[in-house]
């Protein structure tokens, strides 16, 4: 959709729709991954890395690995989310007051409820060295840790995974 030509649009405007117009998709799943399955928290997520990617677009443009740039400004956003003040005092709930429809790209729900057990840093590593395939170089960078501490991140989450999946008694879900 052309939005050049109605008042107040710029190139800039016609750009940053024309992002997320393609990327939008992609950026929810690797924000559900990061949140562990929490639909809701990626929706926020993704909102608010959209907000600080928009205001920062030419720095975005600039940059050499575009997408390393979005994932950075995920984990930026989730990290701040976790930082709130009001989350301390939020009370969970086992069941929801009405669910959402099933998503065509929901993930395993043990592996979900596996990754929800992590903390983010691990997850996030987790999620970027064995979902999105990046090498350790590529996933420091994106987390802005050395790499030396996404291998032992990498290698206590997956751990921790083994002991969470391995517990699980099969066919219940």
């Amino acid at each position: 959709m052309r939005l050049i030509g109605r008042p107040g649009v710029t190139a800039r405007d016609q750009q940053f729709h024309e992002f997320v117009a393609q990327r939008r998709g992609a950026l929810l799943h690797t924000a559900r991954l990061l949140t562990a399955g929490d639909a809701h928290l990626a929706e926020d997520l993704v909102q608010t890395a959209l907000t600080k990617l928009y205001v920062s677009w030419s720095a975005f443009r600039r940059a050499h690995n575009p997408d390393g740039y979005v994932r950075r400004v995920l984990v930026n956003a989730l990290t701040d989310e976790r930082r709130r003040v009001w989350r301390r005092f939020e009370r969970s709930v086992p069941d929801l007051p009405e669910q959402a429809g099933p998503d065509a790209a929901a993930d395993d729900p043990e592996l979900a409820e596996a990754l929800r057990g992590l903390p983010p840093r691990m997850r996030a590593a987790v999620v970027f060295r064995f979902v999105y395939e990046l090498d350790v170089a590529e996933t420091a960078q994106a987390l802005g840790i050395s790499a030396g501490t996404v291998k032992s991140q990498t290698a206590r989450a997956l751990g921790k995974l083994r002991e969470r999946l391995q517990s699980t008694p099969q066919g219940v879900k």
